[in-house]
């Protein structure tokens, strides 16, 4: 192998604006999941009061709903979603070795790296928040089948 020693650069500005933005970006993809998980909480409780609404207004005074299968079908993926965007909104403790800024996947039983810590944060609530969406939009086209 050869001892020469190889010509470097420093940084232009470019590169370096592109470093930082890549950094944020990193970062930011837990606070990102997170105002997302508050919009959905927010769809969450406002859409099963917009069905009673509904119901009230549509069927008056005689707005009771029949206790069939969707109906237990609406309610049962709107509570599941509910919960799992709540637990996607707990925080959780993840063991970090802020000394390594990428950890072996087979190692992070030891500890994530500060990378691996902001991407595990943001795959763990984006999945939890994709099963709550999926399962509460089954939940509003169940909601057509009970009125």
């Amino acid at each position: 192998m050869s001892e020469d020693i190889l010509p470097t650069r420093q940084p232009n500005p470019g590169e370096i604006l592109l470093r930082n933005k890549f950094y944020e970006n990193v970062a930011g993809q837990d606070e990102l999941m997170s105002k997302v998980t508050g919009q959905l909480l927010t769809l969450e409780l406002a859409i099963p009061g917009i069905y009673a609404t509904i119901l009230k207004v549509t069927r008056g005074e005689e707005a009771t709903v029949q206790l069939t299968p969707a109906f237990y079908i609406t309610y049962g993926c709107w509570l599941l979603a509910l919960a799992l965007t709540l637990y996607a909104m707990i925080p959780r403790n993840w063991k970090v070795d802020p000394t390594i800024l990428r950890q072996d996947p087979a190692k992070y039983a030891e500890g994530l790296g500060l990378e691996d810590f902001f991407q595990q944060t943001a795959r763990f609530k984006r999945r939890l928040i994709s099963a709550s969406s999926i399962l509460f939009f089954i939940g509003i086209i169940s909601a057509g089948f009970t009125i």
